[in-house]
Parts: structure tokens; sequence; C-alpha cells
């Protein structure tokens, strides 16, 4: 009990800040599920050859992931 009770206390700040603000979530499930396809990218990335090579995932993956954001289909986005 004593364990929970610190844990609690240790994140008081952020407790009360998510209590205040109606719009705060709970937890960050969806930034860690956005975030995910990064750093599986990113240990991709390693294996891409060249530095152009590199620069050119990394472009790609810029253009279909700000077409996914705005709600377009990135396969028809890049055509």
């Amino acid at each position: 009990m004593a364990a929970a009770i610190r844990y609690a206390l240790s994140r008081w700040t952020a407790l009360c800040r998510y209590v205040d603000d109606g719009h705060t979530e709970i937890d960050d499930n969806a930034a860690e599920r956005a975030l995910r396809a990064v750093c599986l990218g990113r240990k991709n990335f390693l294996f891409a050859g060249s530095d152009d090579e590199g620069e050119r995932a990394a472009a790609i993956y810029t253009l279909t992931g700000s077409a996914k954001l705005n709600g377009l289909d990135s396969e028809l986005y890049l055509r």
C-alpha cells in the first residue's frame, strides 16, 4: 500500500493537471502508437545502403506520414 501511495504522490502534479483540464489524456497510448512506426523506420534506415538512399527513404517516409496525418491515401498521394 505504501508503494502505491508513494507512486501517486510522485505524480501528483500530473494528476492535478489531468483533473483540472478535461482535454488532457490519462495515458499516452495514442502518442506511443504514432511513434512506433518512427522507431521501426529508424531501425530499418540503418540498412539503407548509403546516405543518399537513407535520405530518399526518409523523404518518402515523411510524405507518407504527412498524407496519413491529413487523412489521405498515402499510395495515391505518392502517385
